[in-house]
C-alpha cells in the first residue's frame, strides 16, 4: 500500500471553536499546489480518507481540484489529539492500493513514526500542507519505508530518503 500523508495547510490563527478553523488564502494555494504534484504520480483509484476539522475538509478539496473527481471519506479518528495507534489500527482496515490522509499535528508526525519505526515519537517533521509518502507491504508499526517528503510550497523537489 502507498500511503501519503498531508497535514492540513496554513489556517486562521484563533477562531472561538478550533475545529472551525479555515484555511488562509496561502493555505489553499499549499494545498492546490500539493495536489498539482500528487496529480502527476497517483493512480486514478486514490482513497481519500481527512479529518473532519475545517481546514483540513479545504485542504483535501483544495488539493482534490487537481484530480479526476474523487470523493472524500470523513474520518474522526483523524483529528489532532488521537492516539496514533488507534490511526494505525483504523488505516489497516482500508483495502486500498493507495490512501491519502489528510490530518493534523502532532497526529501526522506520530502516525508517521508509528509506521516507519514503530515509535510513534520518531516521525517526521511536518509544516503546514507538507507531504509525506510511504510505501507499505502491511499496514502495521514499523512496517513502512519512507519514499519522499515534500514541504509547501517547493513540490518540484523531494527531501533525500
Amino acid at each position: 500500500m502507498r500511503i501519503w500523508i498531508l497535514r492540513h495547510g496554513e489556517a486562521e490563527r484563533h477562531t472561538a471553536n478550533d475545529p472551525d478553523r479555515a484555511l488562509t488564502h496561502h493555505g489553499r494555494k499549499d494545498a492546490r499546489a500539493a495536489g498539482h504534484w500528487l496529480a502527476g504520480v497517483v493512480a486514478p483509484e486514490l482513497c481519500v480518507i481527512a479529518s473532519p476539522y475545517r481546514r483540513a475538509q479545504e485542504t483535501a478539496s483544495a488539493a482534490l481540484e487537481a484530480l479526476p473527481p474523487l470523493g472524500v471519506t470523513t474520518a474522526e479518528w483523524l483529528t489532532p489529539d488521537v492516539d496514533p495507534a488507534q490511526a494505525l489500527h483504523h488505516l489497516s482496515q482500508w483495502r486500498a492500493a493507495q490512501v491519502l490522509l489528510v490530518s493534523h499535528q502532532p497526529l501526522v508526525s506520530a502516525l508517521a513514526g508509528l509506521l516507519l519505526s514503530g515509535d510513534y515519537r520518531a516521525g517526521p517533521p511536518m509544516g503546514t500542507a507538507s507531504l509525506l509518502e510511504l510505501e507499505t507491504p502491511v499496514v502495521a508499526a514499523g512496517c513502512a519505508s519512507l519514499c519522499s517528503l515534500r514541504h509547501a510550497p517547493d513540490y518540484s523537489r523531494a527531501e533525500p530518503v
